[in-house]
């Protein structure tokens, strides 16, 4: 499902500014047969919106500083995401330079994306559709991806679940 959401695009409305990013970036974790994965030994108070139904809003905080943002595309009891890495800003450019504060790299990485969209805790659990909405109608097909293994982490790191786009 993954690479499936490549070419897609994340927005957000808050505040009366909508901010929508194509996304180039996105990482596979496969709960309990992930050791990678935040749901690998079992369900906790913050990785419970990971068994929830696909399409399920699953938001962390990485290091303690950056929010990311996870879409939940396994049935409900079974914890698959998949981590919005990064991607392009295609509409609301000037709010997301004010949220992100900066003119470039605005949300190229999981944490910049969030700043971008303006997602943080809050939205952990949503579903898209309710605040998040995700346009799938663009999907990319396999000449216009490719795979390598995941970034930051320890375990599993052969997989090759990391997916981005070739353009």
């Amino acid at each position: 499902m993954a690479p499936r959401l490549l070419g897609c695009v994340v927005s957000t409305e808050r505040d009366g500014s909508t901010v929508a990013v194509r996304l180039e970036e996105v990482e596979a974790y496969d709960g309990s047969n992930d050791p990678a994965s935040h749901a690998y030994r079992r369900m906790t108070d913050r990785t419970a919106p990971m068994f929830e139904a696909p399409g399920t809003v699953y938001v962390y905080r990485s290091y303690g500083v950056h929010w990311c943002m996870n879409v939940v595309v396994g049935p409900p009891g079974q914890a698959a995401a998949v981590l919005l890495r990064g991607g392009e800003v295609i509409k609301g450019t000037d709010e997301a330079i004010k949220r992100r504060g900066r003119t470039t790299d605005l949300a190229n990485g999981p944490g910049k994306l969030c700043q971008a969209l303006a997602v943080t805790g809050n939205d952990s659990g949503s579903v898209l559709g309710a605040g998040i909405m995700l346009d799938a109608t663009a999907p990319l097909t396999p000449a216009e991806y490719s795979s390598s293994p995941r970034i930051g982490i320890s375990k599993a790191t052969e997989r090759l679940w990391r997916f981005t786009t070739d353009r």
